[in-house]
């Protein structure tokens, strides 16, 4: 072979390596693709599913293993936002034992009512409408607690931010499982199609168990679908008349460890409640 042939041939080659390499590497860069896009959408998925998990299991019933207390912020996190805070700092401190009853309020003290709530926070009132002909039990055992002075002092411990968008009230314990010595059900007037439009108040309980609604309850300022499980959906107490902007805010700020699901960043407690019917 002449030494020109020779040199064609072996550029030849070197040409077909590299269109080799490069189709090898241009496929790896297409699975990689394919796996991130795969793991993204598992993600999202976790996300949904887990806040909708949370918000089952974060009920009130502490005595149940499946409710775990509020993880405790990482010292390394360094959480940043740009949202102006909103609340004037917390002046008032959860009772040392909080109050509790052993039995369930009657659903007759509802009185098939509109009752209007005033809650008061260090970031301003939040003013509620219950509907006590919708959900008697749920409104009967919210107005008993206002009356036993059982919600003054405690903070709104959890803040949803991705998938779900809700801040849960009602434990004078901070810790995700506080409840007022009953739990009660069944669930009532629970949206048929699992949504739950912004301004919406709505009962937490215990992982699919109907009867474990308590104290806690949670607002929700964006609109959320929270898929129903076994027990149904979640009752509907009424909706937010005034104050919808302060749970906005709140939510801007992000919870304390940047993550979708903690505490907020900007500290809430509700340092008075009262009620009165229409």
């Amino acid at each position: 072979m002449s030494p020109i042939k020779r040199d064609r041939a072996y550029e030849r080659r070197r040409w077909e390596n590299y269109q080799k390499k490069l189709s090898e590497r241009r496929e790896r860069q297409l699975r990689m693709r394919r796996v991130g896009a795969i793991l993204g959408a598992v993600a999202t998925i976790f996300v949904v599913v887990g806040g909708t998990y949370y918000l089952m299991t974060r009920g009130d019933d502490s005595s149940s293993t499946a409710a775990q207390p509020t993880p405790a912020p990482s010292a390394s996190a360094t959480p940043t936002t740009t949202a102006k805070n909103p609340c004037k700092p917390v002046t008032v401190t959860p009772p040392a034992t909080p109050k509790s009853w052993a039995s369930v309020p009657s659903k007759d003290g509802a009185g098939d009512k509109t009752w209007n709530v005033t809650l008061g926070t260090n970031c301003g009132d939040i003013r509620l409408s219950l509907d006590g002909e919708k959900a008697p039990q749920a409104v009967s055992s919210m107005l008993h607690l206002i009356k036993g002075d059982f919600y003054t002092g405690s903070a709104c411990h959890r803040l949803t931010t991705d998938g779900l968008y809700v801040l849960q009230c009602g434990d004078p314990t901070g810790s995700g499982t506080g409840s007022p010595g009953y739990s009660y059900g069944p669930i009532e007037n629970a949206p048929k199609n699992d949504v739950y439009p912004a301004g919406t108040i709505a009962m937490a309980r215990q992982g699919n168990k109907g009867d474990s609604m308590g104290s806690q309850f949670f607002l929700v300022y964006k609109k959320s679908t929270i898929p129903s499980d076994s027990a149904g959906g979640y009752t509907i107490l009424g909706k937010i008349t005034d104050g919808l902007d302060i749970v906005k805010k709140i939510a801007a700020g992000g919870t304390v460890d940047g993550g979708g699901d903690g505490s907020p960043m900007f500290p809430i407690a509700i340092e008075s409640a009262k009620a009165e019917s229409e």
